[in-house]
């Protein structure tokens, strides 16, 4: 049996004309995206450097605040400082999750195994160094999103970039803030119909198919990609129709769930192979500073660790703080503490337990991907070690993995359907009509990405999400001191008691009254 796109001889050759099409576009806007900087053997792109330095320089002006305040953060995350009568659209602890979404997915099971595989053991350390310092980008980010937040009649909400980059640009006058305003609009709409879209239907698929017997089961049949992106379509439908409230809620159940489950397995292969993690913690730390083979020696694995974190947590792209400006707050700065969570869990938890899983588990497996890379045969399958890394202990794990995968890919689908709406409604206007219109699209490309691939298109799309970085971060820099006041009023509230008092809800008040 074969695909939709086999049997329909017409929609492989329309595939192939975009791809051709895109391919030289692609090349030149990829170039310039990813323009190298060089440092002996190893070159990196600029935007991973413009992205580690955002995080170094935040985490300085800010006083360390993510090491600092992480109790403020969990106590705001848990709702101690909220009333039911704070304006937005979910809680604190819904817009976590509704953000994790978008981040959480496939970065942190395929992207990691590949990571590994490129900079070996050592990449661990510097991913979960990248994931500490991105946690004050988010912060710095995703309280200027709130900060500069519209609250709509409805109770609806628009925020994020859209609203603080515009304020950070107008010294350069209005004709250049609305320029690059709209390009950061442009290049997040992209990613999220190709990238946040097709990509997770078409991966979502993929797995699925390959769990149920590949070509030869009974996903392998003609006409059944359609119908899988038809069903998918009506399932994110469902969710994306009802707005970032039924966003929330689904996300709030699903990403804790899946983490869970995920982190839960990773634990069990651990403990099974507990004898091998002290072994595997000097290999960790060995690697980071010392590497055996590695181009570059320790600044080639600090790069990739870097690379790897900075492609996974999205810290600093600015998509995070649209999700987040939907928070029912009344003070800016306590969704940034919020924020913060979000590279921990991401990158400092999720993506290091994938990788304790590889070193640990999966040594034949890790050894043969780097003497892949070695060999200039490029990185394999990162999915492939993490699913080996499982298999070794828990032989029917890989369906599981797979299952999780496509859960992954599911909520980062419905989350950047948000995130392409908000672009959306500030290059064309806000209205019901042109609402309706983004989600039909969205749908519409769902279906699409199930059935056919279009892979220049899908990395013109990411490298449009990177171009998100450089416009976010500059219009950042220029309202540090915005958020510095924030922080400051905020904390000083906070010693005094006064936000204990708002935090208390005014329904608890009048039930109180003799």
């Amino acid at each position: 049996m074969s695909s939709v796109a086999d049997e329909i001889g017409w929609l492989a050759a329309v595939e192939d004309a975009i791809d051709s099409v895109f391919a030289p576009v692609t090349e030149v806007f990829s170039n310039i995206v990813f323009f190298p900087i060089t440092i002996g053997e190893i070159s990196f792109p600029v935007v991973v450097a413009w992205l580690i330095a955002a995080g170094i320089i935040f985490t300085i002006y800010f006083g360390f605040v993510q090491f600092r305040h992480i109790k403020v953060s969990y106590e705001v995350v848990r709702g101690r400082y909220s009333s039911k009568d704070d304006p937005g659209e979910v809680p604190h602890f819904q817009a976590l999750t509704s953000a994790l979404s978008g981040t959480v997915g496939l970065g942190n099971i395929a992207g990691v195994g590949a990571a590994m595989a490129l900079g070996g053991p050592g990449a661990t350390f510097w991913m979960i160094l990248a994931g500490l310092l991105g946690m004050a980008t988010k912060f710095a980010e995703c309280t200027l999103g709130v900060k500069y937040r519209e609250v709509h009649p409805d109770g609806t909400v628009s925020g994020g970039p859209f609203k603080y980059l515009p304020i950070a640009f107008e010294k350069f006058g209005r004709l250049p803030a609305k320029i690059l305003t709209g390009i950061f609009a442009v290049a997040i709409l992209i990613f999220g119909v190709a990238g946040g879209n097709m990509f997770q239907a078409n991966q979502t698929f993929a797995q699925v198919q390959n769990v149920t017997g590949g070509d030869d089961g009974f996903l392998g049949s003609a006409g059944a990609a359609l119908i899988f992106g038809l069903v998918l379509a009506a399932l994110v439908g469902a969710v994306i129709l009802g707005g970032i409230k039924s966003i929330g809620a689904t996300t709030s159940r699903l990403v804790p769930a899946m983490a869970a489950v995920y982190i839960a397995a990773c634990l069990f292969v651990i403990v099974v192979n507990i004898g091998n993690v002290p072994a595997a913690f000097g290999s960790i730390i060995e690697g980071a500073f010392a590497p055996a083979g590695m181009a570059g020696g320790f600044i080639g694995v600090m790069i990739v660790g870097f690379q790897r974190a900075a492609f996974s947590n999205e810290a600093g792209l600015g998509s995070a703080a649209i999700a987040h400006s939907a928070v029912k707050t009344r003070r800016p700065v306590s969704e940034g503490f919020v924020a913060m969570f979000e590279p921990f869990i991401d990158t400092v938890v999720i993506c290091t337990m994938t990788a304790l899983t590889i070193v640990i588990a999966s040594a034949p497996s890790l050894q043969a991907g780097i003497d892949q890379v070695q060999a200039g045969d490029g990185a394999p399958d990162g999915v492939i070690l993490t699913s080996d890394a499982f298999e070794s202990v828990i032989s029917w794990f890989p369906i599981i993995l797979a299952i999780a995968v496509a859960l992954f890919a599911f909520s980062t689908l419905i989350t950047w359907s948000y995130y392409g709406l908000k672009a959306w409604e500030y290059l064309f206007g806000r209205s019901k009509v042109s609402e309706i219109t983004y989600k039909c699209v969205f749908l519409f490309f769902t279906v699409v990405g199930t059935v056919l691939t279009f892979a220049q298109v899908l990395n013109f799309a990411d490298a449009a999400l990177f171009v998100c970085a450089f416009v976010n971060l500059l219009g950042v820099y220029m309202l540090l001191p915005v958020i510095k006041r924030e922080m400051k009023a905020y904390l000083a509230d906070r010693k005094s008691g006064t936000l204990l008092q708002l935090g208390i809800d005014q329904d608890d008040i009048e039930e109180a009254k003799p």
